[in-house]
């Protein structure tokens, strides 16, 4: 199967907010920094379900795409009661993987945390193998956002 070229331009990208709660912070009032990784999974679950490719609509194809890496880089302590603005981007790539970009801000729409993740397809109604194409589902996702050329 011939594939389509892939376009550079478009962005696919959502925000939304989250309140930090008080079990997410440490002694000193601040947000713990291995929160982030699920500020950025609160972030990804939002976009998923914005965009139609949530872990649900995966799961309803036969595929689980679990986190192979992740990185943050602090910037800023978020605090108890503080409301962060999430923004999720997807990172468009020619690979049988998904990489997302994600940018925290506070109130004072200072940047605090800014990471990655990066996660690949696996065949969850088999054994769970690694798929190594990218599934159709996935490639329909693509150009239903716009991300691949005609």
């Amino acid at each position: 199967m011939k594939r389509k070229m892939q376009s550079k331009t478009k962005l696919v990208e959502h925000t939304n907010q989250v309140r930090v709660r008080f079990v997410e912070t440490d002694p000193l009032g601040i947000v713990w920094h291995g929160n982030y990784i699920q500020y950025f999974e609160d972030g990804r679950e939002s976009f998923g379900r914005k965009h139609g490719i949530s872990y649900l609509d995966q799961k309803e194809h036969g595929y689980a795409t679990p986190i192979v890496k992740s990185s943050t880089d602090h910037k800023h302590p978020l605090r108890y009661g503080d409301v962060a603005t999430i923004k999720t981007i997807y990172v468009d790539n020619p690979a049988a993987k998904m990489i997302f970009r994600y940018e925290i801000y506070n109130q004072k729409e200072q940047l605090v945390c800014k990471g990655e993740t990066v996660q690949v397809f696996v065949d969850k109604i088999g054994e769970g193998d690694l798929s190594l194409t990218i599934p159709e589902f996935f490639m329909e996702w693509k150009k239903n956002v716009g991300l691949l050329d005609e």
